[in-house]
C-alpha cells in the first residue's frame, strides 16, 4: 500500500484541481489518498467530502495550524510502507505514481524527490515569469542542501519511525529540517530525474512577498529550535543563491528578475526579524513528534 498525503487549508479551487488529477491515476499498485484538512473555514471541507470514496479518506488536524502538523496527522492515519506527499493545487500525469514508485524501488532509495514543473498562464505577469524561472530547483536542493520540498517527496515509513516526523512548530523550512535529519541518519536520498509533477506559478508580487516573508520567519524558527544545525538566532543565514537569475537571460528579464530577487531577499529579512522580535515560540508544543512503530 502507498499513501498519498495532501494537506489543505482554505483552498477549495486548489484541492479540486489536485483531486481530479489524483483520482485518475493509472496505477497497478494499491494506493490511497489521504486528505488532511487543517481546520479550513471556507468550503474546502465540504468539497473534499463530496469526493470521498473507497480510495480517498479525509482526516482532520484542528489543534495545530501548520502544514507540517497536517502531514504528520496524515502519516498517523495510515499504515502504508511508502508515503508520498503532494500539495493542494498540484497536478500529476496519469503515470506519475507508477513511474515514481518504479524509480524508488529500483534505486533502493529511502527518501526521494523529483521534478516540479511550474505552469504559466496565458499572458503571464512579471511575477509569474520570475517564479517560473526560479521555481523548484529540486535537484540542487538535494545535492547541496540535502532535502526535497514536501510537495514532491517519497519516504519510507521506517524513516519516520527512526528519525521522527516533521517539526510542527515551523511555518516554513520543515522540509529542509526533516531532510537534513534523514541525511544525518545515513539514509539513501535520491533525485528521480524522470519523474515530474506540476505546480501553478504565483502570479502576483503580493503572492511572492507572502511566501518569502513566511520563508524568512521559518529561517529564524530553524535557528530557534535547531541552533546546533542552523546557527544562533539573530544572525540570518546567507542566501543560498540557487534562485539567482540565469546570466543567459535577455537583458531586460535579467534586470527585472534581479530587482525582484533583491526585493524578495529583503522581504525574507523582514520576515526573519519579525519572527526574531515578536514571534510566538510555541513552547506549548512538544519538540519533534515521534511515530510509534
Amino acid at each position: 500500500m502507498i499513501s498519498i498525503v495532501v494537506p489543505v487549508y482554505n483552498d477549495p479551487k486548489g484541492i479540486v484541481t489536485t483531486l481530479e488529477s489524483l483520482l485518475t491515476l493509472q496505477a497497478d499498485h494499491d494506493h490511497e489518498i489521504v486528505i488532511v484538512d487543517n481546520n479550513s473555514t471556507d468550503s474546502t471541507l465540504e468539497i473534499v467530502r463530496s469526493y470521498e470514496n473507497d480510495r480517498l479518506t479525509l482526516a482532520h488536524e484542528t489543534e495545530i495550524q501548520s502544514s507540517y502538523a497536517a502531514r504528520n496527522t496524515g502519516i498517523r492515519n495510515t499504515d502504508s510502507n511508502i508515503l508520498a506527499f503532494v500539495d493542494a493545487d498540484m497536478t500529476v500525469p496519469d503515470d506519475w505514481l507508477e513511474s515514481a514508485l518504479h524509480t524508488f524501488q529500483t534505486t533502493g532509495a529511502d527518501y526521494m524527490g523529483y521534478n516540479v514543473e511550474l505552469t504559466l498562464t496565458d499572458n503571464p505577469t512579471l511575477a509569474a515569469r520570475y517564479d517560473h524561472h526560479t521555481g523548484f530547483p529540486v535537484q540542487q536542493y538535494l545535492e547541496h542542501q540535502q532535502f526535497a520540498p514536501t510537495c514532491c517527496l517519497f519516504v519510507r515509513r521506517e524513516v519516520f519511525e527512526d528519525v521522527g516526523l516533521f517539526d510542527h512548530r515551523l511555518v516554513s523550512g520543515g522540509d529542509k529540517e526533516f531532510g537534513n535529519r534523514v541525511h544525518e541518519a545515513g539514509y539513501d536520498m535520491h533525485f528521480a530525474e524522470d519523474v515530474t509533477m506540476y505546480h501553478p506559478t504565483r502570479n502576483t508580487v503580493r503572492e511572492l512577498v507572502k511566501k518569502d516573508r513566511r520563508v524568512g520567519r521559518g529561517l529564524c524558527q530553524l535557528q530557534r529550535y535547531h541552533s546546533d544545525r542552523y546557527g544562533t538566532p539573530g544572525v540570518p543565514p546567507r542566501p543560498s543563491g540557487v534562485k539567482s537569475p540565469d546570466p543567459e537571460l535577455e537583458t531586460r528579464d535579467r534586470l527585472a528578475f534581479g530587482a525582484l530577487s533583491t526585493l524578495l531577499t529583503g522581504v525574507r529579512g523582514m520576515g526573519y526579524y519579525q519572527e526574531y522580535l515578536t514571534g510566538d515560540r510555541r513552547d506549548d508544543l512538544e519538540g519533534i513528534p515521534r511515530l510509534e512503530q
